[in-house]
Protein backbone atom coordinates (compact mmCIF):
# COMPACT_ATOMS: atom_id res chain seq x y z
CA UNK A 1 0.00 0.00 0.00
CA UNK A 2 1.34 3.60 -0.85
CA UNK A 3 1.92 6.22 1.96
CA UNK A 4 -0.47 8.69 2.18
CA UNK A 5 -0.21 12.38 0.37
CA UNK A 6 -0.12 15.61 1.97
CA UNK A 7 -1.13 18.58 1.27
CA UNK A 8 1.93 21.71 0.71
CA UNK A 9 -0.19 23.68 3.69
CA UNK A 10 -1.38 22.61 6.91
CA UNK A 11 -5.10 22.68 7.09
CA UNK A 12 -8.04 21.81 9.35
CA UNK A 13 -8.96 17.66 8.86
CA UNK A 14 -12.40 16.56 8.55
CA UNK A 15 -12.91 13.16 8.41
CA UNK A 16 -16.26 10.61 8.95
CA UNK A 17 -17.58 12.23 12.30
CA UNK A 18 -17.34 16.07 10.77
CA UNK A 19 -19.34 14.60 7.73
CA UNK A 20 -22.30 13.53 10.55
CA UNK A 21 -21.96 16.83 11.91
CA UNK A 22 -22.60 18.78 8.53
CA UNK A 23 -25.69 16.16 7.72
CA UNK A 24 -27.03 15.10 10.98
CA UNK A 25 -25.97 17.61 13.68
CA UNK A 26 -25.27 20.68 11.87
CA UNK A 27 -28.04 23.86 11.14
CA UNK A 28 -27.13 23.58 7.38
CA UNK A 29 -29.61 24.45 4.16
CA UNK A 30 -30.15 21.40 2.90
CA UNK A 31 -28.90 20.42 -0.69
CA UNK A 32 -30.31 23.74 -3.08
CA UNK A 33 -31.50 23.56 -6.64
CA UNK A 34 -32.90 26.98 -6.79
CA UNK A 35 -32.53 28.80 -10.01
CA UNK A 36 -31.99 27.62 -13.33
CA UNK A 37 -28.87 26.81 -15.28
CA UNK A 38 -28.48 28.40 -18.86
CA UNK A 39 -27.41 25.55 -21.48
CA UNK A 40 -25.68 26.56 -24.38
CA UNK A 41 -27.46 25.87 -27.89
CA UNK A 42 -24.55 24.76 -29.60
CA UNK A 43 -23.73 26.56 -33.07
CA UNK A 44 -23.12 23.38 -35.69
CA UNK A 45 -20.21 25.73 -37.19
CA UNK A 46 -16.59 24.75 -35.74
CA UNK A 47 -14.85 26.91 -33.47
CA UNK A 48 -11.50 28.05 -35.31
CA UNK A 49 -8.25 28.85 -33.52
CA UNK A 50 -7.60 28.18 -29.38
CA UNK A 51 -10.57 27.77 -27.06
CA UNK A 52 -12.43 25.41 -24.69
CA UNK A 53 -15.71 24.02 -24.41
CA UNK A 54 -17.52 23.70 -20.72
CA UNK A 55 -19.17 20.19 -20.99
CA UNK A 56 -20.65 20.81 -17.14
CA UNK A 57 -19.34 20.82 -13.47
CA UNK A 58 -15.23 20.59 -14.14
CA UNK A 59 -15.17 18.94 -17.12
CA UNK A 60 -13.86 20.78 -20.19
CA UNK A 61 -13.15 20.36 -24.06
CA UNK A 62 -9.53 22.00 -25.40
CA UNK A 63 -8.02 22.94 -28.20
CA UNK A 64 -4.93 24.38 -28.93
CA UNK A 65 -2.99 24.12 -31.52
CA UNK A 66 -4.35 21.46 -33.17
CA UNK A 67 -4.61 19.01 -30.56
CA UNK A 68 -7.08 18.33 -28.51
CA UNK A 69 -7.69 17.75 -24.95
CA UNK A 70 -10.18 16.87 -21.80
CA UNK A 71 -10.08 17.96 -18.29
CA UNK A 72 -11.35 15.22 -15.59
CA UNK A 73 -14.24 14.61 -18.15
CA UNK A 74 -17.49 12.89 -16.83
CA UNK A 75 -20.30 12.37 -19.29
CA UNK A 76 -22.48 10.22 -16.88
CA UNK A 77 -26.12 11.04 -15.37
CA UNK A 78 -24.67 10.07 -11.81
CA UNK A 79 -21.54 11.46 -10.09
CA UNK A 80 -21.52 8.48 -7.84
CA UNK A 81 -21.30 4.65 -7.93
CA UNK A 82 -24.58 4.66 -6.44
CA UNK A 83 -27.85 6.01 -8.20
CA UNK A 84 -29.16 8.43 -5.74
CA UNK A 85 -31.00 11.34 -6.99
CA UNK A 86 -28.69 13.51 -4.51
CA UNK A 87 -25.69 12.90 -7.46
CA UNK A 88 -28.13 13.05 -10.05
CA UNK A 89 -27.13 14.93 -12.88
CA UNK A 90 -29.01 18.20 -13.29
CA UNK A 91 -28.60 19.43 -16.94
CA UNK A 92 -27.01 17.73 -19.70
CA UNK A 93 -23.30 17.62 -20.88
CA UNK A 94 -22.48 20.71 -22.96
CA UNK A 95 -21.03 18.38 -25.48
CA UNK A 96 -22.52 14.77 -26.25
CA UNK A 97 -20.47 11.47 -26.97
CA UNK A 98 -21.51 12.00 -30.20
CA UNK A 99 -20.17 15.32 -31.40
CA UNK A 100 -17.11 14.82 -29.01
CA UNK A 101 -13.99 15.02 -30.95
CA UNK A 102 -10.84 12.63 -31.45
CA UNK A 103 -9.18 13.68 -28.22
CA UNK A 104 -5.06 13.50 -27.90
CA UNK A 105 -4.71 13.18 -24.14
CA UNK A 106 -6.93 13.35 -21.03
CA UNK A 107 -5.69 15.24 -18.01
CA UNK A 108 -6.86 13.70 -14.35
CA UNK A 109 -7.01 15.85 -11.59
CA UNK A 110 -7.75 13.69 -8.94
CA UNK A 111 -10.30 10.52 -8.21
CA UNK A 112 -13.10 11.61 -6.96
CA UNK A 113 -16.21 10.20 -8.53
CA UNK A 114 -17.32 13.94 -9.91
CA UNK A 115 -13.67 14.55 -11.34
CA UNK A 116 -12.49 10.48 -12.50
CA UNK A 117 -15.74 9.00 -13.97
CA UNK A 118 -15.09 5.31 -14.84
CA UNK A 119 -18.12 4.72 -17.39
CA UNK A 120 -16.87 7.96 -19.41
CA UNK A 121 -13.12 6.52 -18.94
CA UNK A 122 -14.24 3.47 -20.26
CA UNK A 123 -16.29 4.81 -23.60
CA UNK A 124 -13.46 6.86 -24.74
CA UNK A 125 -10.91 4.83 -27.29
CA UNK A 126 -8.97 2.03 -26.01
CA UNK A 127 -5.59 3.74 -27.45
CA UNK A 128 -6.74 7.56 -25.23
CA UNK A 129 -3.33 8.93 -23.67
CA UNK A 130 -3.98 10.02 -20.55
CA UNK A 131 -2.17 12.55 -18.02
CA UNK A 132 -2.70 11.42 -14.11
CA UNK A 133 -1.25 12.33 -10.61
CA UNK A 134 0.97 9.88 -8.91
CA UNK A 135 -0.61 6.96 -7.62
CA UNK A 136 -3.66 6.60 -10.00
CA UNK A 137 -1.99 4.10 -12.50
CA UNK A 138 -2.99 0.92 -11.03
CA UNK A 139 -6.44 2.22 -10.89
CA UNK A 140 -6.31 2.98 -14.95
CA UNK A 141 -3.98 -0.69 -15.90
CA UNK A 142 -7.43 -2.19 -14.01
CA UNK A 143 -9.89 -1.19 -16.62
CA UNK A 144 -7.31 -1.80 -19.17
CA UNK A 145 -6.40 1.62 -20.27
CA UNK A 146 -2.60 1.05 -20.19
CA UNK A 147 -1.71 4.16 -21.65
CA UNK A 148 -1.69 6.30 -18.32
CA UNK A 149 1.33 8.46 -17.33
CA UNK A 150 1.90 9.45 -13.90
CA UNK A 151 3.16 12.87 -12.82
CA UNK A 152 4.19 14.12 -9.34
CA UNK A 153 3.56 17.87 -8.11
CA UNK A 154 5.89 20.19 -10.13
CA UNK A 155 6.83 17.30 -13.22
CA UNK A 156 7.05 18.46 -16.56
CA UNK A 157 6.70 16.30 -19.38
CA UNK A 158 6.45 17.10 -23.82
CA UNK A 159 3.41 15.07 -25.42
CA UNK A 160 2.68 16.24 -29.06
CA UNK A 161 4.64 19.02 -28.63
CA UNK A 162 2.99 20.32 -26.01
CA UNK A 163 4.51 20.97 -22.69
CA UNK A 164 2.75 19.33 -19.79
CA UNK A 165 3.35 20.39 -16.00
CA UNK A 166 2.24 18.73 -12.86
CA UNK A 167 1.08 21.24 -10.29
CA UNK A 168 -0.45 21.27 -6.51
CA UNK A 169 -3.59 21.97 -5.40
CA UNK A 170 -5.13 21.82 -1.73
CA UNK A 171 -7.37 18.78 -1.69
CA UNK A 172 -7.63 15.35 -1.25
CA UNK A 173 -8.41 11.96 -2.62
CA UNK A 174 -10.40 8.65 -2.01
CA UNK A 175 -12.93 6.65 -3.63
CA UNK A 176 -13.87 3.87 -0.07
CA UNK A 177 -13.66 4.25 3.08
CA UNK A 178 -10.50 2.88 2.81
CA UNK A 179 -8.17 4.54 0.50
CA UNK A 180 -7.67 7.98 1.78
CA UNK A 181 -4.85 10.64 0.13
CA UNK A 182 -3.36 6.83 -1.08
CA UNK A 183 -3.46 8.92 -4.67
CA UNK A 184 -2.49 12.67 -5.57
CA UNK A 185 -4.21 15.22 -6.48
CA UNK A 186 -3.18 18.18 -8.19
CA UNK A 187 -3.38 20.92 -11.09
CA UNK A 188 -2.34 20.78 -14.63
CA UNK A 189 -0.17 23.84 -17.15
CA UNK A 190 -0.42 23.07 -20.51
CA UNK A 191 1.95 25.16 -23.12
CA UNK A 192 1.62 25.48 -27.07
CA UNK A 193 3.14 27.80 -29.28
CA UNK A 194 3.92 30.34 -26.58
CA UNK A 195 0.14 29.82 -25.05
CA UNK A 196 -0.63 29.01 -21.07
CA UNK A 197 -3.81 27.14 -19.72
CA UNK A 198 -3.57 26.41 -16.42
CA UNK A 199 -6.86 23.92 -15.10
CA UNK A 200 -6.42 24.29 -11.16
CA UNK A 201 -8.59 21.34 -10.34
CA UNK A 202 -10.23 20.55 -7.39
CA UNK A 203 -8.66 22.61 -4.63
CA UNK A 204 -9.02 25.01 -1.58
CA UNK A 205 -7.46 28.47 -1.12
CA UNK A 206 -3.53 28.39 0.19
CA UNK A 207 -0.23 29.27 -0.96
CA UNK A 208 1.12 27.58 -3.56
CA UNK A 209 -0.98 30.14 -6.03
CA UNK A 210 1.50 32.70 -5.69
CA UNK A 211 4.37 29.64 -6.26
CA UNK A 212 2.50 28.40 -9.40
CA UNK A 213 2.29 32.00 -11.03
CA UNK A 214 6.07 32.30 -9.94
CA UNK A 215 6.67 29.41 -11.81
CA UNK A 216 4.42 29.80 -15.10
CA UNK A 217 3.23 33.10 -15.16
CA UNK A 218 1.74 34.67 -16.57
CA UNK A 219 -1.24 32.61 -17.63
CA UNK A 220 -3.56 33.17 -21.09
CA UNK A 221 -6.36 31.31 -19.77
CA UNK A 222 -7.25 30.10 -16.23
CA UNK A 223 -9.87 27.77 -15.24
CA UNK A 224 -10.62 28.05 -11.58
CA UNK A 225 -13.72 26.13 -9.48
CA UNK A 226 -16.15 28.78 -7.75
CA UNK A 227 -18.91 26.04 -6.73
CA UNK A 228 -19.42 23.80 -3.71
CA UNK A 229 -18.69 25.80 -0.83
CA UNK A 230 -20.78 25.80 1.91
CA UNK A 231 -21.11 24.90 5.00
CA UNK A 232 -17.93 26.92 4.97
CA UNK A 233 -16.58 25.85 8.00
CA UNK A 234 -16.24 21.92 6.69
CA UNK A 235 -15.32 22.68 2.91
CA UNK A 236 -12.70 25.82 3.30
CA UNK A 237 -10.12 23.50 3.19
CA UNK A 238 -10.93 21.63 0.10
CA UNK A 239 -12.99 23.88 -2.22
CA UNK A 240 -12.53 27.60 -2.94
CA UNK A 241 -15.40 29.80 -2.43
CA UNK A 242 -15.66 32.89 -5.17
CA UNK A 243 -13.53 35.42 -3.10
CA UNK A 244 -10.89 33.01 -2.94
CA UNK A 245 -11.63 31.84 -7.15
CA UNK A 246 -10.71 35.39 -7.66
CA UNK A 247 -7.55 35.62 -5.52
CA UNK A 248 -6.69 32.62 -7.22
CA UNK A 249 -6.79 34.23 -10.63
CA UNK A 250 -5.07 37.23 -9.59
CA UNK A 251 -2.14 34.68 -7.61
CA UNK A 252 -1.73 32.67 -10.79
CA UNK A 253 -1.20 35.99 -13.47
CA UNK A 254 -4.08 35.28 -15.20
CA UNK A 255 -4.94 37.21 -17.97
CA UNK A 256 -8.46 35.26 -18.10
CA UNK A 257 -9.68 33.01 -16.14
CA UNK A 258 -13.07 30.49 -16.64
CA UNK A 259 -15.62 29.33 -13.65
CA UNK A 260 -16.24 25.30 -13.30
CA UNK A 261 -17.50 23.45 -10.99
CA UNK A 262 -20.29 24.51 -10.04
CA UNK A 263 -23.88 24.24 -12.05
CA UNK A 264 -23.72 20.32 -13.01
CA UNK A 265 -24.08 18.45 -9.50
CA UNK A 266 -26.12 19.47 -6.47
CA UNK A 267 -23.23 18.77 -3.79
CA UNK A 268 -23.31 21.10 -1.13
CA UNK A 269 -25.63 23.25 0.55
CA UNK A 270 -25.55 26.65 -1.16
CA UNK A 271 -27.99 27.19 -4.01
CA UNK A 272 -26.39 25.96 -7.59
CA UNK A 273 -26.84 28.83 -9.10
CA UNK A 274 -25.62 31.05 -6.40
CA UNK A 275 -21.45 31.06 -6.84
CA UNK A 276 -21.74 33.30 -10.34
CA UNK A 277 -23.93 35.79 -8.52
CA UNK A 278 -20.87 35.76 -5.57
CA UNK A 279 -18.31 36.07 -8.33
CA UNK A 280 -19.38 38.99 -9.62
CA UNK A 281 -19.67 40.63 -6.61
CA UNK A 282 -16.42 39.36 -5.62
CA UNK A 283 -14.73 40.97 -9.23
CA UNK A 284 -16.11 44.13 -8.11
CA UNK A 285 -15.00 43.74 -4.78
CA UNK A 286 -11.04 43.61 -6.63
CA UNK A 287 -11.37 46.06 -9.17
CA UNK A 288 -11.59 43.45 -11.82
CA UNK A 289 -14.14 43.61 -14.79
CA UNK A 290 -16.16 40.70 -15.33
CA UNK A 291 -14.40 40.05 -18.61
CA UNK A 292 -11.49 39.30 -16.42
CA UNK A 293 -13.30 35.90 -14.87
CA UNK A 294 -16.17 34.65 -17.31
CA UNK A 295 -19.05 32.45 -16.60
CA UNK A 296 -19.73 30.02 -19.42
CA UNK A 297 -23.07 28.33 -20.51
CA UNK A 298 -22.34 24.81 -20.35
CA UNK A 299 -21.69 23.84 -23.86
CA UNK A 300 -20.32 27.55 -24.83
CA UNK A 301 -16.86 27.73 -25.86
CA UNK A 302 -14.35 30.33 -25.13
CA UNK A 303 -11.66 31.84 -27.07
CA UNK A 304 -8.07 31.78 -26.09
Amino acid sequence: MPSRFKNLTQHDEHGFIQVLRWKLLGKSRPFSESGPIEVHRRDPRPVRGNYITWIGHSSFFLSLNGRKFLFDPILSDYCAPIKLSRFLRKVPPGINWASLPAVDVVFISHNHYDHLDKPTILRLPAETRFAIPRGLGQWFRKIGREDAREFDWWNSADVFETRVSCVPAQHFSSRTLWDRNRTLWCGWIIESGGTKVYFAGDTGYCPVFSEIGKRYGPIDLAIIPIGAYEPRWFMKPMHVNPDEAVQIHVDVGARKSVACHWGTFCLTDEPMSEPPVRLRAALKNAGLREDEFVVPRIGESVLI
